[in-house]
Order: structure tokens, then C-alpha cells, then sequence
């Protein structure tokens, strides 16, 4: 699977590893995500998700359910 956060849609950024003599090379930042199990109380049934913190944190405030509508609106997240 991609590494892309299924509920905010976070993928990698690219930038500069710089060395000790200031030389410069390219390199990746990945997004923190983690594999999480959700429970949806309209559904009543477990869901998992490939999650950013930025996106757990999302969860705690918002609710699963409003995220989960909210990614669909914006096309990160398939049905």
C-alpha cells in the first residue's frame, strides 16, 4: 500500500539531507502514520485505517464519523 493517510489524504515531502560540509542530496519525509482499528456506532461494526497522527488526532476531536464523511467529500477515502 502507498504510504498516504486514507482520512487526510498526508503524503510524503521531499527535501535536503545536508551533510557536515553543507553538501546538499534529496531526500523523503514521510508522514507518522500508524495502522488503526476505529469502531462506527451507525454501522456498528470495526473499520481499519492507514491514519496520520495529524488524522488520529483529527478522530479524538471531531468524531469517526464526521471524518470519515469529511475524507469522503474530498476523495481520500473510497464507497
Amino acid at each position: 500500500m502507498a504510504r498516504i493517510c486514507e482520512l487526510t489524504g498526508k503524503t510524503y515531502m521531499k527535501g535536503n539531507k545536508v551533510s557536515h560540509s553543507n553538501k546538499k542530496t534529496k531526500r523523503v519525509f514521510h508522514p507518522n502514520l500508524q495502522t488503526k482499528k476505529f469502531y462506527i456506532p451507525e454501522e456498528d461494526a470495526f473499520i481499519t485505517l492507514k491514519v496520520s497522527t495529524e488524522g488520529i488526532r483529527n478522530i479524538n476531536k471531531k468524531g469517526i464519523s464526521a471524518c470519515l464523511k469529511e475524507a469522503r467529500e474530498k476523495g481520500h477515502l473510497a464507497k
